[in-house]
């Protein structure tokens, strides 16, 4: 069990990433000036995509008069900016939810930019794109049996881990896995998704992350390929170390989360939401502007480039595209 002198996983995560000199809290930021890229930050077009996507669950829901475009996690507010760059007519419906004071005042104008989504029942979308994987998660260990990772103070200030006794309620993790096995217990992604639905009168919740279908399949994994750290775009330090300075992720185990509407990578994501007609429509306006080329022209032609890392399948195109819709929204708690 754990004492009051040590921290459960997810305690430790929350101090290390969201406390007041946490990552999120102080100077972690994406972007290209920040510790990681993620999909909006390559440009404009992931955006432009998602653009689409939106239209077509307003329509699918039969345009209604209070349907809202809610961003969780939306950081400086760069995938903001470029969905209302391709369609500025949903600004007043956006709404812009950042925990981080200092990522929340650089949201685009016009959008509601809120510390916290507030209750209430939601018509629309909700979007979260790179958050589940930095929602805090309890940590197991197989030494012999499940036990669980705790976080501690040592003398001379700094951090270690101790293994404690699993909770009873970790039964369902496989019965055996190689020896010094980890794999996150990922309650907080599993409730973020539960209160979403919840709050879903109509329409669906959309994540973007790096996932695994199992639980199970994640014990045969050497840790540090999915419990990762970032800072200055490298791969940081152990994750007990520089705590507040780095970024700490891990990978999503489906399995963990209420049974989704529908899963695709997000290469095939993007493709069906018409990535390649936007990319061609980048190139004919380059070629058109070709003697005079504008500002917007370059970001036409940019299209190109952008759509490659996008849809590239050993990196960003191998992301998972998660969609739970408010038909789907009865489900049980693990």
């Amino acid at each position: 069990m754990v004492d009051s002198s040590q921290l459960r996983f997810d305690e430790y995560l929350e101090v290390a990433l969201y406390g007041e000199q946490g990552f999120y809290s102080t100077a972690g930021r994406a972007g290209r000036r920040g510790d990681f890229i993620t999909s909006p930050e390559v440009g404009p077009l992931f955006g432009a995509v998602l653009a689409r996507w939106i239209a077509a669950e307003f329509d699918r829901l039969g345009q209604p008069g209070d349907f809202r475009i809610v961003e969780v996690g939306a950081g400086p507010g760069t995938l903001a900016r470029s969905i209302l760059y391709a369609a500025p007519q949903w600004t007043d419906r956006y709404v812009a939810v950042e925990r981080s004071d200092a990522q929340r005042a650089t949201h685009p104008d016009g959008v509601e930019s809120v510390a916290t989504i507030g209750s209430g029942p939601i018509t629309g979308v909700v979007i979260a794109n790179e958050l589940l994987d930095n929602l805090p998660f309890r940590l197991a260990v197989f030494d012999g049996g499940w036990r669980e990772a705790v976080v501690e103070s040592v003398a001379d200030g700094s951090l270690r881990e101790q293994l404690v006794e699993a909770p009873r309620e970790w039964a369902w993790l496989p019965a055996s896995a190689p020896h010094g096995a980890r794999v996150p217990i990922e309650w907080r992604a599993h409730e973020w998704v539960t209160a979403m639905q919840a709050r879903l009168s109509a329409g669906t919740v959309l994540a973007f992350d790096y996932c695994t279908a199992f639980t199970a399949e994640l014990a045969t994994v050497p840790w540090r390929e999915w419990l990762r750290t970032y800072s200055g775009h490298e791969r940081g330090e152990h994750y007990l170390r520089n705590t507040g300075l780095q970024d700490i992720t891990a990978q999503v185990c489906l399995d963990q989360l209420p049974p989704p509407t529908g899963v695709c990578s997000q290469a095939r994501f993007l493709t069906r939401w018409g990535i390649d007609e936007l990319v061609e429509e980048g190139r004919a306006q380059w070629t058109a502007d070709a003697a005079s080329p504008s500002l917007a022209s370059f970001r036409m032609r940019s299209r190109v480039s952008e759509a490659e890392s996008l849809l590239d399948p050993s990196g960003l195109g191998a992301f998972v595209a998660v969609e739970w819709t408010a038909e789907s929204a009865t489900v049980s708690g693990q």
